[in-house]
């Protein structure tokens, strides 16, 4: 019998690892809410699906990923979504299979616990607290300058982030979130922390028996939380190989995975330079893929994918063990924007180095290949311009990721 691998998409992503999986031969079960089977799976990948209810929780997903262990043992648990990498965990510790524990994965989740680490191992953080007695609080902001941030400790891509200028603001927010009377928006569920200004970078990394075999270093044209609050076009491309700020950052993430006891999977750190200090903060690690087309931009600079690299390790044994991928050195970047078309034509987009275009409603995205830098970076200037003005589209900054 092939052995069974259970994949839970709460999204649509991850076609590539559902595919590698199958060319490894084994069985592979999607379990993925109802709404999204109309989404473009690599149904030829799947020997199986199972739906739960759009709004399932994490012990629907559990119960779900039990029945199935009924009718066909299972090998492998894994969660392809930020959200889906705890509830993976939950179901393997269930079944009692092999994996990362559910203590474990929350350290990914949870960026209190991720500070708390970072800290331990001598890592910098920006300052912070978690909002639990109203002294400490006082005594905070008393002794941290502003601006300052309030910021979910379980959310992603900047949702729900408030910046406060003053002391009355914070508290406005907090006591908002408390009189909303639920846990989720519970005050101690957030963090207060100093607002830096600076540019942010993110290391993606294929992690291997406790070692980083291979990474992507990168930096943001703009911070997330600028895109995500203000509008415009996101961008991001790789860091100069050799660069001084690139060997830290490698340095850097090697010695956060290491804190963190990561031993098998693929990670995605984010860093702030600070402006004003030249100094590197941790923002947040996660032990899965990054968003925003980030594997396609290294797939195409660096020679390897985050999500085939992910699903060899999860699929790797004693008779099949997993090598790690030669990497190159070349160039790419990625000018990503919601578009104000249902579905933007950009054929008259026609430089040669675009090697990707996304296909996805009320969006509008490139990426850019080639290797010279400086031609990557021309075009990310050029098109972030040319976005704006022909699709450009600005919704309100969401609270919740399923707002």
């Amino acid at each position: 019998m092939k052995k069974h691998i259970v994949c839970i998409a709460s999204e649509h992503k991850g076609n590539e690892f559902l595919e590698e999986c199958q060319n490894a031969e084994w069985f592979v079960t999607l379990v993925t809410r109802k709404k999204l089977l109309d989404e473009p799976w690599v149904w030829t990948a799947l020997n199986d699906v199972k739906t739960v209810e759009n709004n399932a929780s994490v012990d629907d997903y559990v119960r779900a990923i039990t029945n199935i262990a009924g009718t066909r043992p299972i090998d492998r648990v894994v969660g392809l979504d930020e959200f889906d990498v705890v509830t993976a965990a939950r179901a393997r510790e269930h079944l009692q299979l092999g994996g990362m524990t559910y203590s474990h994965a929350v350290r990914f989740r949870d960026k209190y616990a991720m500070r708390n680490i970072a800290n331990e191992a001598g890592i910098a953080c920006p300052d912070y607290i978690c909002p639990l007695n109203p002294v400490q609080i006082d005594a905070f902001l008393d002794r941290v300058p502003a601006p300052w941030i309030v910021k979910p400790r379980h959310e992603v891509s900047a949702f729900g982030i408030r910046k406060c200028e003053t002391k009355e603001q914070v508290w406005e927010v907090l006591n908002d979130l408390d009189n909303r009377n639920n846990w989720r928006d519970h005050p101690s569920q957030f963090l207060i922390e100093k607002f830096i200004e600076g540019d942010v970078f993110h290391v993606d990394s294929v992690v291997h028996e406790g070692k980083v075999v291979a990474a992507g270093v990168s930096r943001y044209g703009r911070p997330p939380f600028s895109v995500s609050h203000y509008g415009g076009v996101f961008t991001t491309s790789i860091v100069e190989y050799g660069s001084k700020e690139r060997k830290e950052l490698e340095k850097l993430n090697t010695k956060l995975l290491k804190a963190f006891k990561y031993e098998e999977g693929v990670t995605h750190g984010e860093f702030l330079r600070g402006k004003d200090d030249g100094k590197f903060y941790l923002l947040e690690v996660a032990c899965r893929v990054g968003g925003a087309y980030i594997a396609n931009v290294l797939d195409n600079a660096c020679g390897f994918n985050l999500w085939r690299e992910w699903a060899k390790l999860s699929v790797a044994d004693k008779e099949h063990p997993y090598e790690k991928p030669k990497v190159r050195k070349e160039y790419a970047g990625v000018a990503l924007a919601l578009s104000k078309d249902e579905e933007p034509d950009t054929s008259h987009y026609t430089d040669p180095e675009i090697v990707y275009r996304v296909k996805k409603p009320k969006h509008v995205g490139l990426i850019f290949h080639s290797p010279d830098k400086q031609r990557v970076d021309d075009l990310l200037e050029e098109y972030t311009r040319r976005i704006s003005d022909d699709f450009l589209a600005v919704a309100p900054a969401k609270e919740r990721y399923d707002d």
